[in-house]
């Protein structure tokens, strides 16, 4: 695959203001886990402000910090899908005990972010039937786990850039 993903198309001729939008759209491959960073990190944010919004009850605010959360969580799973997708596994450079650190943080993040994504869906699933009583109950396990998951995220990405595992990103065929 070529290091560009072409993330639109088009056939018809394109107006300069499309042609700026379409530059924009073009990531690189190598761009992607950075990408992917910034929004576990966005998500984050968005978590930690439902967190407080549903804290001095206010529910509006709460809804729409849990919406905007679920759905940078989707753009972000559809990046790393693409991004993994296309490279493939990429392995941990680190060494010594940052490598025992960064495994069990890696283990952790993956299986509760597989754990994590039925129960984010459920718990969206009885807000929006309005069953507030059952959306409670699960939403204090939901909540922690996202916010395990998305924060490690980060970390993740973090211990790969810093021990260097992604420069090998640069030299794809």
């Amino acid at each position: 695959m070529h290091p560009k993903l072409q993330l639109a198309a088009t056939t018809k001729p394109i107006s300069t203001t499309e042609t700026d939008l379409y530059k924009l759209l073009m990531i690189s491959l190598t761009e992607l886990p950075q990408l992917n960073a910034v929004l576990n990190s966005i998500a984050t944010l968005f978590l930690f402000a439902g967190f407080i919004f549903i804290k001095k009850k206010n529910i509006s605010a709460h809804m729409r910090m849990m919406w905007f959360a679920f759905v940078v969580s989707v753009l972000f799973l559809v990046s790393y899908l693409i991004f993994h997708y296309n490279v493939g596994s990429v392995g941990y450079d680190g060494t010594g005990w940052v490598r025992l650190v960064y495994f069990t943080i890696l283990i952790s993040h993956i299986l509760l972010a597989i754990v994590n994504l039925p129960m984010i869906l459920v718990t969206m699933y009885r807000a929006l039937r309005k069953d507030y009583q059952n959306h409670k109950k699960i939403a204090r396990w939901t909540w922690p786990v996202w916010m395990y998951v998305s924060i490690t995220g980060v970390i993740v990405y973090l211990m790969m850039e810093t021990s260097g595992s992604y420069d090998k990103l640069y030299y794809l065929p």
